[in-house]
């Protein structure tokens, strides 16, 4: 069972509520500089001209003031919560620009993701998070970016087999 806060507590049980939830996204990649950080909330100005907005959040270890979470448009639909599948989630993002293309065709090694669920008005309070997580596929039309993010299924994780032999499977040897 996830926890939470006693703030989206309450948010949950209002009618009519000023709480929003914010889904703040960081792609990392060897080949980057640094994670690139994004937002689905528009709240904070960071840039005056040009306009740009997003999220100041020191999650994940991120510096509020030098590295915001900017804002995209996006829909993203987060990992389930069911424990016999491998946690996966989908971002669609706006494709608003030709870098964004670019920039994910640039890459032949999966990137990792990390994806977390904070209130707007508590960008540091955590709500549900996840990790470790890589980018399987992405999708690229003249309208949006459709990213596929999942985890390795534990079935999947390597493995060095025994030998069967008498010593270390005697029922086998009957």
């Amino acid at each position: 069972m996830r926890r939470l806060s006693l703030n989206a507590r309450m948010m949950q049980d209002e009618l009519v509520s000023d709480q929003i939830y914010v889904v703040l996204i960081e792609i990392d990649h060897p080949e980057l500089p640094r994670p690139i950080r994004l937002s689905t909330d528009n709240a904070d100005r960071i840039q005056a001209e040009p306009p740009i907005y997003g999220t100041r959040s020191s999650w994940r270890g991120a510096n509020p003031i030098t590295d915001p979470y900017l804002w995209i448009v996006a829909s993203a639909l987060l990992p389930g919560d069911q424990d016999d599948t491998p946690a996966a989630a989908t971002i669609a993002l706006e494709n608003l620009d030709r870098e964004m293309v670019r920039l994910v065709r640039s890459f032949t090694a999966p990137a990792t993701v990390a994806m977390a669920v904070v209130l707007a008005s508590t960008p540091d309070q955590v709500e549900a998070e996840w990790t470790n997580l890589r980018i399987v596929s992405a999708d690229t039309d003249a309208g949006e970016v459709l990213l596929s993010i999942s985890r390795e299924q534990i079935e999947m994780e390597y493995f060095p087999s025994g030998r069967m032999t008498r010593d270390r499977f005697p029922g086998l040897h009957l």
